[in-house]
């Protein structure tokens, strides 16, 4: 049964510019309920992240309805939990932890956030080849999205070659051998080529973060035949996309991601329906917002 009062947090390191709190508020207070969304910040607590278990117990204990997890610590939690959902469980990280009759049961919303905003925002692009750049959390998460959305092939590219093969094995154990393959920076000028055409490009790594500014590739290794896929939303419109989108690349950027995994979590937390084309404005307006304070 639903209620009408609701206490969340959101658990992670240099958190203070998440907009998740004011995505989730917004989309309360439309539906008329109280809703509290607390961040608790390990930087600003002095803890490290394998403390999260002692908060996860800490919250369970105060009362709360639901717990937001977000780096470093998704895959750190998933000891500290009572149970964890098979799609969390494949994928080895959580980001949403929910409190029911006392046991903590962990889920993962990136997954379906970024399988959502891809079908809504790139439909009908081609997914024979597709080439990610990062191997990390986000990573994991929209490597699991793509091959689920039918891409025949993903091959993963990380500044650490160990974290991209351990990933991969992760992937090929889950949907099959060779769906999923690991390759050095030095070859991505090679791997964007061959998929041209056929295939693009997902971004999961920080660069273009207004504390991460700057293009993840080369922009020469860009061209027309590509789509441009960004997990990154603050800000929106990042120089990866600005540069593919001149070249005539179809894009997506990350704003998608962050509301459709907020939606998917607000959704556990409540078990009442959001507004997605709301929570999708409010995501343009608060991301305007911030770039606009920083100009």
């Amino acid at each position: 049964m639903t209620k009408d009062s609701y206490l969340v947090g959101l658990i992670g390191s240099g958190i203070g510019p998440s907009l998740s709190p004011a995505l989730h508020q917004r989309e309360a207070d439309r539906q008329g309920l109280r809703y509290l969304y607390r961040l608790i910040d390990l930087d600003v607590l002095g803890a490290p992240p394998e403390a999260v278990g002692d908060l996860v117990r800490a919250a369970r204990d105060l009362g709360y309805d639901g717990l937001n997890i977000t780096h470093p610590c998704k895959q750190l939690v998933i000891p500290h939990l009572d149970a964890v959902a098979p799609q969390a469980r494949a994928l080895g990280a959580v980001n949403t932890v929910v409190f029911e009759d006392g046991r903590a049961i962990g889920h993962n919303t990136d997954v379906t956030g970024f399988a959502a905003s891809f079908a809504r925002g790139l439909p009908d692009v081609p997914l024979e080849r597709v080439v990610q750049l990062g191997a990390g959390g986000a990573g994991a998460a929209v490597a699991h999205a793509t091959l689920t959305l039918g891409a025949e092939r993903v091959t993963l590219v990380d500044a650490l070659p160990e974290r991209a093969a351990a990933l991969a094995d992760s992937l090929n154990t889950h949907f099959g051998a060779g769906r999923a393959t690991a390759a050095g920076p030095d070859r991505l000028a090679e791997l964007l080529a061959r998929a041209d055409g056929v295939g693009g490009l997902v971004h999961a790594t920080p660069t273009g973060m207004a504390a991460h500014p700057g293009l993840p590739l080369p922009a020469e290794l860009l061209h027309p035949g590509l789509w441009v896929a960004e997990v990154v939303y603050r800000p929106l419109d990042t120089e990866l996309l600005r540069t593919a989108r001149a070249l005539g690349c179809a894009t997506l950027d990350g704003g998608g991601m962050a509301v459709f995994q907020a939606v998917d979590a607000f959704r556990l937390f409540t078990g009442r329906e959001p507004d997605t084309a709301l929570m999708l404005a409010d995501i343009t307006e608060l991301a305007g917002a911030v770039a606009a304070a920083r100009k």
